[in-house]
């Protein structure tokens, strides 16, 4: 496994959970179960009103890891990507507000973790792409609910379908982001977004956004079980293995329906 830290640090009622995993922050079932852990410490924490997550490095998180020692790749794909969505709903069952920062690529698996953010901001750098068809694969992490809730059916279809990368400036217009700033000045603007959450009556803060997430975790919950069984059957497909090879040989994919 590459070298791996997720650290929280929390200064007035903002957590700021920073997390790497070089090069690209490649998400699996060990990352995101110290993310989910840290979220956990937040919503057991009187003192924080609202967390920040942030990666170090050019990108936020470049996809689920496809090569390394959690592989999906291999036999035991399916199992690892079972236990990606198991700390996936972890995240979304949480009860105090997050703000993702996204800095960079947020691709596949990175983009389901940017999505599990209440709001997010984004740096010029960001690029935002459900690129799952690309590699001959359904799309995960409960995207197929969360992705059209934010920017509604035509543009998750296009995005879904397409695999295009959309940068800041549609993101901001699609709804998919909901401020964007220049790279230097992104860090201190995601933690004024966070604090301004987090100068508001904190009961109140929890009770309305469970409100306003009324039954999110069930439907993210039902979508991430589809997605997983539409997956098991499409990593057994010719084109999911030209998909990966193409990924790795960087190359355009020969696709045969197959």
């Amino acid at each position: 496994m590459h070298e791996m830290t997720v650290a929280r640090e929390v200064s007035g009622h903002v957590a700021t959970i920073r997390f790497a995993r070089p090069p690209h922050n490649f998400a699996c079932p060990e990352l995101l179960r110290r993310i989910a852990d840290a979220l956990d410490a937040s919503d057991a924490d009187p003192a924080v009103r609202c967390s920040l997550l942030v990666a170090d490095g050019k990108s936020f998180c470049a996809g689920a890891d496809l090569a390394g020692d959690e592989s999906i790749v291999g036999g035991e794909g399916m199992a690892a990507i079972g236990q990606l969505y198991v700390q996936a709903e972890r995240l979304f069952s949480r009860r105090k507000p997050l703000v993702a920062m996204v800095q960079g690529a947020a691709i596949g698996a990175g983009l389901g973790l940017a999505l599990a953010a209440d709001f997010r901001i984004a740096g010029p750098g960001a690029r935002f792409s459900a690129n799952f068809v690309r590699l001959g694969f359904h799309p995960g992490f409960a995207l197929t609910y969360t992705l059209p809730r934010l920017v509604g059916v035509q543009r998750a279809s296009w995005m879904m379908l397409s695999a295009e990368r959309t940068r800041p400036a549609d993101a901001l217009a699609w709804g998919l982001v909901d401020r964007v700033a220049e790279e230097a000045e992104l860090p201190a603007a995601a933690a004024r977004m966070a604090a301004e959450i987090a100068e508001n009556a904190p009961l109140a803060v929890v009770d309305v956004r469970a409100t306003l997430m009324a039954g999110f975790v069930d439907q993210a919950r039902a979508a991430m079980q589809h997605e997983h069984a539409r997956q098991t059957l499409l990593k057994h497909t010719a084109d999911y293995a030209e998909g990966v090879a193409s990924v790795f040989e960087r190359r355009p994919a020969t696709f045969l329906g197959r």
